[in-house]
């Protein structure tokens, strides 16, 4: 359970202080980003297949439509995402990116009940209805809906369903879209490229070093999750995923000195009490079904 929880909070520790890196990255195109992000991940990942001999799961693949269909659409969901959460960072929006993965975990109930067919206990539901009132509260203020948090949560939510019911592993699963990604990656480099615009012709060789970087960047913390996954409970993980857009905000608020207005902290207090409400109850649940068992 220990070494577990270690992988785990390492995992969402790094996904927190990825707003870091994306600074470091603010002359660049996020549309440039997500396609080297896309590309160095690939390399990363076929070295570490390479090494742990594991390709018998490549080849069936190539008789199976459906399954390629369905991971170029996961692989879709997850560029846009990316891409979504760049733009905000580079923009000055990383509290709304965090707000974003906040209210992730409850999008995940309303899609297992609207998708898979589940029953949210009441607690959960409970949980959705205060997260909503506090995306409503910070919707009324800002005059629009929160629409970069809502995309990053409906993507990776979206994301989420279709690696829950697909046929790979993280390893596996991250690998062949990438591998479907990277034809779309190499057109766009090559196209900025040839129009001088790419990092490659104005870059110095600090930012190639950074862009190069988010290849283990992007693999390492979904390995990490993966082992944590497979050690301690979906209790323990849904409470510590919060580590991640915790980390964002305080970033956000304390490092790049994002103007944080006191109205939306209402807003983000209720949804901040709708995942107190999540997590106890999850908590809970999971203690009276140990002990009837």
């Amino acid at each position: 359970m220990n070494t577990g929880v270690l992988y785990a909070t390492l995992a969402y520790i790094a996904w927190g202080l990825f707003p870091l890196y994306f600074h470091q990255l603010t002359g660049v195109a996020p549309l440039e980003v997500v396609m080297h992000r896309t590309l160095w991940s690939l390399v990363f990942l076929l070295g570490l297949l390479l090494y742990l001999k594991r390709w018998s799961w490549l080849r069936p693949l190539l008789g199976q439509p459906r399954v390629l269909a369905a991971f170029a659409l996961s692989a879709t969901l997850l560029t846009l995402n990316w891409l979504t959460y760049v733009w905000a960072v580079h923009n000055q929006h990383l509290l709304d990116a965090s707000l974003g993965y906040f209210i992730l975990p409850l999008v995940n109930v309303a899609i297992g009940f609207f998708v898979l067919h589940e029953r949210p206990r009441r607690g959960q539901w409970l949980a959705v209805a205060v997260a909503s009132s506090g995306v409503l509260w910070l919707a009324v203020q800002a005059g629009h809906p929160p629409w970069i948090a809502l995309m990053l949560a409906l993507t990776f939510g979206a994301y989420g369903l279709l690696r829950k019911v697909g046929a790979l592993g993280a390893l596996e699963g991250l690998t062949l879209e990438t591998l479907l990604l990277a034809p779309f990656a190499l057109c766009v480099l090559a196209y900025l490229s040839w129009q001088g615009s790419s990092a490659f012709v104005q870059g110095d060789a600090g930012t190639f070093a950074w862009l190069l970087f988010g290849g283990p960047m992007t693999a390492v913390p979904l390995l990490l999750f993966a082992a944590g996954a497979r050690r301690i409970t979906l209790t323990t993980m849904g409470v510590l995923q919060y580590i991640s857009p915790s980390l964002q905000f305080a970033i956000g608020v304390w490092l790049f000195h994002e103007p944080f207005e006191p109205t939306r902290l209402i807003g983000f207090g209720l949804i901040w009490v709708a995942l107190l409400v999540y997590s106890v109850e999850g908590w809970l649940t999971s203690r009276l079904q140990r002990a009837a068992r």
